[in-house]
């Protein structure tokens, strides 16, 4: 398929919106009379609400009502379907009963004229709580196994048998500590009640499942809910699904028959905003003496919380990605006191990935075989877990390419043996994972008698740039130019569209806006040969589109706005409506890649730094090669965070979160950024869609931390298998 506009560098067409301040966040909107709404946190992880003296607090200032549990309208039970599409990030209601699960959990909620009058309420609210005994710390501080989930179980061959005759095994456990997700904007809801009507502005990657959820809870029907959100300030998941912070604000709102917005404050969101759970993973790899794998076992423990089950399917990835005829996996959870996790970045595989590539190297070390060799010996053209080829794999691709790049053909094996003056060099590798799929969507475009088209779904754009890949898609199969090109997303009264996660929003989109735009051709179509059209007679199909006009067999050619006009039509409209099909019984869907990493290692100053990564993705096409390459950019330097220095602390006496704020929570800064050498392989994959796009904003993500942590090994012979690998882990013998 030659492209004049998809695959090609594009800016964003919203870029101005946000340069200027036009781009219109959650946080941005007001309301006639609106009110401010401030949660009241817990000061425990585990016990009982006693009472609640909020005397000092109603007579402060502009202070209109405090909601708790004791004064709070009765609700209808959280949905929590993703069939259904309402899905929700926490099940329990806000204030449902008396008992506190983890810290910070939300007690109260003060609504004030003013954000500072409610901010201040809500401090001088005190809450009497009574602590329980022994509440569950974290799964990295206990030895408890938690519950067997029978649905994440998984088997072929004899892995077991497999392992024991093997002669070269590798049996080691690796642990990730809990993640904040750190975006820059933070939740914030305006709930807003015009009679029985409810608009809600909130920051979410789901506008189509807070809308269901919340008629849902309300018992309002769905097109009594409107939920707009226009731009978001990033998210990595823990906006794919509702909160109760927002189910509090429009409760609040309709009793108080006034518009409340909230907006949470950085430790709020730490505390009750999701996390990446932590997990404790245990590898059994086994080889023959040629390198080929003959057992591989992935046995998990993550935690969830004790109000809502969550599960990071964190071995999902380990049946596909080598070949082995022995493959076994099985997760447990374990329920924590700690807020509700939900996805990050990668749910998942991101953590799998980590233990499997570490456990690879490990393999390959006791092998004494090279670890990019190790991973070619076990290179699989089919998908082993569904007896599917993959519909497109590059994989080698990117292992020669990435590999080339960095130079991995110098590499010294031995621990400690390459040397830069002080500096100790490590070279490490991993390969890289995401499946690829997609949603059901609905799209529609008008073609307007002004010259402009407007492209509308109910998806939204999380600032990865998916108000540009709609343009784009509209110019490609138009030839409009981008600039008279109007996209609406971010408002659920728009045709239905998908989540902005799993990196499934752009291929998702794309074919439903595709289809929207032929229908909407095909109208102008009729109505140009139609009685006293331009065409008048002609065969519809005889029409050709080119740059934005219609052609004849005999080269006359009409503008779109032009043929609208003569017809006296302001405009001519098209809907488009995509889902998977056939393909997924015929191929397996997923994406692969390679990351190199150089980590730097000072002995003498006990200094770690990541220098070099070069890593080759293959995608299929990316639709903005631009825009898709900062997301693997991006994913890059989450991942230095997430092997280097984030971990969310807990106190280990009483489960209270430690670290809940920008200043002690560690993450990757401008001076942790290595050189960083993307590559996007170039190779359509059109069994998935008819532009060959599969996703990118997971992908960049898994891997790198194995990556490092395999190169620090090289370069320290230290094996650290405990996320984040700290200096104290490195320093201490």
């Amino acid at each position: 398929m030659d492209t004049q506009v998809i695959g090609h560098r594009t800016p964003r067409v919203d870029g101005e919106h946000k340069l200027t301040g036009r781009a219109d966040y959650t946080v941005d909107w007001r309301a006639e009379g609106m009110l401010y709404g401030y949660p009241v946190p817990a000061s425990i992880a585990h016990g009982t609400l006693e009472a609640l003296h909020l005397d000092a607090a109603l007579a402060m200032p502009g202070v209109v009502e405090i909601f708790h549990h004791g004064n709070f309208p009765r609700l209808y039970r959280s949905p929590d379907s993703q069939k259904h599409q309402d899905q929700v990030s926490e099940v329990r209601l806000p204030f449902e009963d008396t008992r506190i699960y983890y810290d910070g959990q939300y007690v109260a909620l003060v609504v004030a004229e003013s954000f500072e009058q409610a901010r201040a309420a809500a401090h001088a609210v005190r809450a009497e709580c009574r602590h329980a005994d022994d509440p569950i710390v974290s799964l990295l501080e206990t030895g408890q196994e938690g519950r067997p989930l029978d649905s994440a179980g998984q088997s072929r061959g004899d892995p077991q048998g497999a392992f024991e005759r093997a002669p070269i095994r590798v049996d080691q456990t690796y642990t990730i500590a809990t993640e904040s997700h750190m975006q820059m904007e933070m939740h914030a809801t305006l709930a807003e009640w015009r009679q029985d009507r409810l608009v809600i502005h909130e920051s979410t990657q789901g506008v189509i499942y807070q809308h269901k959820a919340l008629a849902r809870i309300f018992d309002l029907a769905e097109e009594n809910v409107e939920v707009i959100s226009h731009y978001i300030g990033s998210g990595f998941g823990n906006k794919l699904f509702m909160w109760p912070h927002a189910v509090a604000t429009v409760a609040a709102a309709r009793e108080l028959g006034r518009p409340v917005k909230t907006v949470l404050s950085r430790q709020q969101d730490m505390a009750c905003g999701g996390n990446r759970p932590a997990s404790r993973q245990r590898l059994r790899l086994a080889a023959d003496e040629r390198g080929r794998l003959v057992s591989m076992r992935h046995d998990s423990i993550t935690e969830t919380s004790l109000v809502h089950t969550y599960i990071d399917a964190v071995a999902s990835a380990t049946p596909s990605l080598y070949a082995c005829d022995n493959v076994a996996i099985s997760q447990r959870l374990l329920a924590v006191n700690h807020g509700t996790p939900c996805p990050m970045r990668g749910p998942g595989e991101v953590s799998g990935i980590y233990a499997l590539e570490c456990a690879m190297d490990e393999l390959a070390v006791a092998l004494g075989m090279d670890p990019l060799e190790l991973r070619r010996r076990n290179y699989n053209h089919d998908d082993p877990a569904k007896g599917l080829p993959w519909s497109s794999k590059q994989l080698d691709k990117c292992y020669d390419g990435a590999a080339r790049r960095f130079g991995w053909e110098r590499r010294d094996p031995g621990v400690g043996a390459m040397r830069d003056g002080d500096e100790i060099l490590g070279w490490g590798m991993a390969t890289s994972s995401w499946f690829a799929g997609r949603q059901p969507c609905a799209a529609r475009v008008e073609l307007g008698a002004d010259g402009r088209v407007m492209a509308a779904c109910g998806t939204q754009d999380i600032g990865t740039g998916t108000y540009t890949v709609v343009a784009q898609t509209v110019a490609e199969l138009t030839g409009v130019a981008l600039e008279r090109i109007d996209v609406r997303l971010g408002e659920s009264s728009l045709p239905a569209g998908p989540l902005s996660g799993g990196s499934m929003a752009t291929a998702t989109a794309l074919p439903a806006v595709a289809k929207a735009v032929r229908a909407a051709i095909d109208a102008l179509k009729e109505a140009a040969t139609g009685e006293g059209g331009p065409f008048a007679g002609a065969n519809p199909e005889s029409l050709e589109v080119e740059g934005g006009a219609l052609v004849d067999a005999q080269g006359r050619c009409m503008g779109f706005a032009d043929i609208l006009s003569a017809l006296r039509l302001g405009s001519v409209n098209g809907d488009g409506d995509a889902a998977p099909g056939n393909e997924q019984q015929q191929y397996s869907f997923r994406s692969f890649g390679a990351h190199f990493v150089e980590v730097r290692w000072d002995p003498g100053i006990s200094r770690l730094r990541v220098a070099q990564v070069v890593s080759d993705i293959d995608i299929g096409r990316a639709v903005n090669p631009s825009a898709a390459r900062n997301q693997v950019e991006g994913s890059i330097v989450m991942g230095i965070g997430m092997a280097l220095l984030e971990r969310l602390e807990y106190d280990p006496r009483d489960a209270r979160l430690i670290n809940n704020n920008y200043s002690d929570y560690i993450v990757a800064c401008h001076a942790d950024m290595p050189e960083i050498d993307v590559e996007l392989l170039d190779n359509p994959d059109y069994a998935f869609n008819e532009f060959g796009a599969r996703g990118v904003g997971e992908i960049g993500l898994t891997g790198i931390a194995a990556a490092i942590a395999n190169a620090v090994y090289h370069a320290t012979g230290k094996r650290i298998r405990d996320l984040p690998i700290t200096l104290d882990k490195l320093v201490v013998e």
